[in-house]
């Protein structure tokens, strides 16, 4: 019986070495086979891809694993939702037309089940960042897009793959949780939480998996990364848990 929602982030495919991005593409088509079987709805909160742009005939090439894999999953009834992250919000129709999937821009709040769900990537929320929010805006605007399109792919996707190489991520750092008072998603959340009451506020970008409670009896979760911990989240109709897929 399909009840189930699951949420991932930051698969960051192409990154590395092609033979290290195939390995990992593998490994996610392994767990979208694993939840085949019981997911409703599946909800990849962004960085999906390390780059992603659509031109008006072309898109970028590979991923042909994974994307072949959320058709099936798509034809069998599977509710797909795709968040734009930084790494890959050049996301325009393509993947709608191919999956059906709906993207997002920015937030979206759902009810399942009884229970409030805040899902965003997470990129440019909370408080500090001023440089990288200005910069988001540039890239989000209609201008840049149009710039970025007016140059040959060989070029454009060759700039944006060197640009994504220099990531955090890429380069082996790793995050660390400080506090809770220093967590910035954290703070964004109980920020939502004075305007309306939300069960469970669940980003990636982070790329750390954590599971923190807000009181009252909210939570914040975020669902890492899948280079390093190969992390998702699972709501089963009255739980939500953070889990690793070691398949």
């Amino acid at each position: 019986m399909r009840s189930k929602l699951y949420f991932a982030s930051d698969f960051h495919l192409g990154a590395l070495t092609l033979e290290k991005s195939r390995e990992r593409e593998d490994r996610i088509v392994r767990w979208l086979e694993f939840i085949s079987k019981d997911a409703a709805e599946l909800y990849l909160l962004g960085d999906v891809f390390d780059f992603w742009f659509e031109y008006a005939s072309v898109v970028p090439k590979g991923y042909i694993r994974f994307l072949g894999k959320l058709a099936s999953l798509a034809d069998a009834g599977v509710k797909i939702t795709l968040f734009k992250g930084n790494h890959d919000m050049w996301m325009f129709g393509y993947l709608t037309e191919e999956l059906g999937a709906t993207i997002i821009s920015n937030e979206l709040i759902i009810q399942h089940a009884g229970k409030k769900f805040y899902l965003h990537h997470g990129d440019g929320l909370g408080p500090g960042d001023q440089k990288y929010k200005i910069l988001k805006r540039f890239f989000r605007s209609k201008t840049c897009q149009w710039l970025f399109a007016r140059i040959h792919p060989n070029l454009g996707v060759g700039i944006a793959n060197r640009w994504s190489r220099k990531s955090r991520l890429v380069n082996g750092a790793h995050d660390e949780f400080i506090s809770e008072e220093k967590e910035w998603l954290a703070l964004h959340s109980k920020k939502v939480l004075q305007q309306q009451p939300i069960d469970y506020f669940i980003y990636g970008h982070r790329h750390l998996p954590l599971d923190i409670t807000i009181p009252p009896n909210s939570r914040y979760i975020n669902l890492g990364e899948w280079i390093n911990y190969n992390t998702y989240a699972v709501f089963d109709g009255e739980q939500l848990h953070l889990c690793t897929w070691n398949g």
